[in-house]
């Protein structure tokens, strides 16, 4: 799961340079000052749904690249 640490780990820089408070980012994203807080100190990764919120609100995008992971095979019974 390098990729979503990457990516969190990318949002998590963004939000603590982007040079506006937790609280505004709050009111900006939808996503609660707490939920914040616990993504940005490391003790809860965010959803998809939460990071996508906060990216959009901070003027990032988020995207992916390469190739998605390829779905195991159905083991028959």
């Amino acid at each position: 799961m390098k990729a979503k640490t990457d990516i969190q780990e990318q949002l998590r820089q963004a939000i603590l340079h982007a040079g506006i408070s937790r609280y505004r980012l709050a009111k900006l994203s939808g996503v609660t000052q707490a939920v914040i807080s616990t993504f940005v100190n490391y003790k809860r990764s965010a959803t998809m749904d939460t990071a996508a919120k906060l990216a959009t609100a901070l003027g990032l995008e988020l995207t992916q690249t390469g190739k998605p992971p390829m779905k195991k095979p159905a083991k028959g019974r």
